[in-house]
């Protein structure tokens, strides 16, 4: 009977001593499925794991359905504690008061550049963190240059269209690649065209007003370069690019790593985006931003899990391993990257200097298409661009008028 007792609290004593050891889980969803991708954050996060005695449950999400994904588990209430976002949805999460408010002193964001803590900012309060920074630039295609006779890339928007106009009329090739309809990337071929104007198309309210003069100038020169040239997706100019068909094109870091991938003799290079004036354009800015899900009941470790992957050696060490995210917010980490030896890197560290995100606004997602769809108008000829422009004006004012919102 003794005996008896004493197994079954010998029993009991290892079942305490097992439940006192679990370990704490927190789940954390991304955005780098591809599976050389995944195993890189998967060796990151596995160092935090160690040096927190936790459990971190990664789940990968595709750009396809990823954000429906996170939209229905908020809505189901099982989102995990720590996302990705992509920096024009933030506000729209932000906005539908589901993400934890961060403490800019927790994150010592003060060290980052200051055009990327702005998307994960909504009503002057910090919603997220931002972890990858990407940007676009101009690629020139060497060899069509030469064949027509020019010897230096573009430096200015005017030259970009001469130089476009040149080679598309001597036959050997298309000058320029535009992007027709091709949603959520043609709008980030047009801000930059506004931008290096002069203009801004959000107010001090948080409105988006397209209807500026910076606008028209911008809707001409890319009608007039989409005549200099071939219009297509941003997939397909990008392969057209790598046969040696286009000569010119606005493209990201994505495009170096086909090009490796490909194995092509491709004689080219990368700048800055052509500018007015003697100065550089300024070009479309992504990011990746990471957030905390406001019902998380582990914030405190979700935090420290931010505040691990945004630290510089990890920055470095995801940038480096995967070519294709960008670079890091942190000025610092981007200081040790100048020292790189790849020229075409270099090249996006630099533009990086002269790049913008996108506005602010919750309803941003609603807002884009219609801006597409007004350039796509013109682009095609279907209507003038004072008529699309004003247009597209009418239909932003709904959103304008509806800012804020509580469902996501």
């Amino acid at each position: 009977m003794n005996r008896n007792i004493v197994i079954i609290w010998t029993l009991l004593s290892l079942q305490f001593i097992n439940c006192t050891r679990q370990e704490t889980v927190i789940k954390f969803w991304h955005f780098w499925s591809e599976p050389q991708q995944a195993q890189v954050v998967k060796e990151i996060v596995a160092k935090f794991e160690r040096e927190n005695h936790c459990k971190v449950q990664i789940s990968e999400l595709s750009w396809n359905d990823g954000k429906t994904k996170l939209i229905l588990a908020f809505n189901s209430r099982t989102a995990p504690d720590v996302l990705e976002l992509g920096s024009d949805w933030v506000a729209q999460f932000s906005s539908a008061e589901i993400l934890e408010p961060l403490d800019t002193s927790e994150f010592k964001i003060s060290r980052f550049l200051d055009y990327t803590t702005h998307p994960g900012k909504f009503n002057g309060i910090l919603y997220a963190i931002p972890w990858t920074i990407g940007t676009r630039v101009l690629f020139c295609n060497l060899e069509l240059m030469e064949k027509c006779g020019i010897l230096n890339p573009p430096k200015s928007l005017d030259e970009l269209l001469e130089y476009s106009r040149k080679i598309n009329d001597s036959g050997i090739g298309y000058g320029f690649g535009a992007n027709g309809s091709d949603p959520h990337r043609l709008y980030k071929k047009i801000l930059p065209l506004i931008w290096t104007y002069g203009g801004e198309i959000i107010d001090t309210n948080g409105n988006i007003n397209i209807n500026i003069p910076a606008s028209m100038k911008a809707f001409q020169t890319y009608f007039q370069l989409s005549r200099a040239g071939i219009i297509e997706t941003q997939k397909q100019i990008d392969l057209y690019f790598i046969q040696g068909k286009v000569a010119f094109c606005f493209s990201g870091e994505w495009l170096l790593t086909m090009i490796n991938q490909s194995n092509s003799n491709l004689r080219f290079e990368t700048c800055l985006m052509p500018g007015i004036n003697g100065k550089p354009g300024i070009s479309f800015a992504g990011g990746e931003y990471l957030a905390i899900n406001a019902e998380s009941k582990h914030k405190d470790l979700s935090k420290k899990l931010i505040n691990f992957l945004i630290e510089e050696k990890n920055l470095i060490d995801l940038c480096n391993k995967i070519p294709s995210a960008g670079f890091p917010p942190d000025t610092n980490a981007l200081k040790k990257l100048y020292n790189i030896n790849n020229q075409h890197k270099a090249t996006f560290l630099e533009q990086l200097k002269y790049s913008k995100m996108t506005p602010v606004h919750p309803r941003w997602i609603e807002i884009e298409p219609i801006i597409e769809k007004a350039l796509v108008e013109v682009i095609f000829q279907k209507k003038g661009i004072p008529q699309s422009i004003q247009e597209a004006q009418r239909q932003i004012e709904i959103f304008n008028k509806n800012i804020f919102f509580n469902n996501i």
